[in-house]
């Protein structure tokens, strides 16, 4: 009997095409975060940790709250990170918190919030970045979050402030909404940052690219290199493709 275009697609070459997919999207995003400008050397990075906290948002926050101290760990060998949570939920409340200098600081703030119900801010996310750029050099802005719900003209505006202002910014997507797809790789482009999408649950693909930027953060290309010497075979297979081109 002739096979059926659904018979020959079994989950097995779905599974396939899937960790293909995510592979592409991976090596895009990379190959993005090594054209960004690099940080200034002999400083600490400045890093704004944003994140969605609606309520779609709960197991990313869980997740979250584990990946941030590995962040701090890799950053701390090479010269140190300062981290700004920025996060948003509910009915129109977006916080900026303060600096923060340790793992353990950061973690018990983001420990005792909840997330609450209500549409995306991001725009609040990116006027508060644009705030801490007037005032000090920003290393990259780090974004988490799975839709946008905003006007996009708007974001794209203050996102292109942002890039004047030299300060890339990273988006992570969980899923594949298609509106937030497009909003967050127009936002990427116009700050010369990057785009990469996650599936829910990958906490491992999520936590060595979190590292990844929080190296990049605080040494730039040079500390990445370093970073690959002591890193675990995941890391070392996605930090490789940071290194500069000769």
């Amino acid at each position: 009997m002739a096979k059926t275009r659904d018979s020959m697609n079994t989950p097995a070459k779905r599974q396939d095409q899937t960790v293909r997919s995510t592979e592409a999207d991976v090596s895009a995003f990379l190959d993005k975060v090594k054209s960004a400008p690099r940080p200034a050397p002999g400083t600490s990075g400045r890093l704004i940790f944003a994140l969605d906290a609606t309520m779609s948002r709960q197991p990313t926050w869980d997740t979250a709250c584990q990946l941030q101290g590995e962040m701090f760990q890799e950053a701390a060998s090479i010269g140190g990170l300062k981290i700004k949570l920025v996060y948003f939920r509910g009915f129109g409340e977006c916080r900026a918190s303060r600096w923060f200098e340790t793992g353990q600081e950061l973690a018990g703030v983001m420990s005792r919030i909840t997330c609450q119900g209500g549409h995306t801010q991001i725009r609040k996310v990116l006027s508060a970045a644009i705030s801490a750029a007037e005032k000090e050099k920003i290393a990259a802005v780090v974004y988490v979050g799975d839709c946008m719900e905003e006007n996009v003209d708007a974001l794209c505006d203050k996102a292109g402030q942002l890039g004047l202002l030299g300060v890339p910014m990273f988006l992570f997507q969980e899923g594949r909404d298609q509106v937030a797809e497009s909003a967050f790789r127009e936002i990427a482009r116009l700050t010369n940052g990057a785009y990469c999408p996650f599936d829910a649950g990958a906490a491992r693909q999520l936590s060595e690219l979190l590292k990844a930027v929080a190296v990049f953060a605080s040494g730039g290309h040079k500390a990445l290199t370093a970073f690959e010497k002591k890193g675990g075979q995941g890391a070392r297979l996605l930090l490789e493709q940071l290194k500069p081109s000769s």
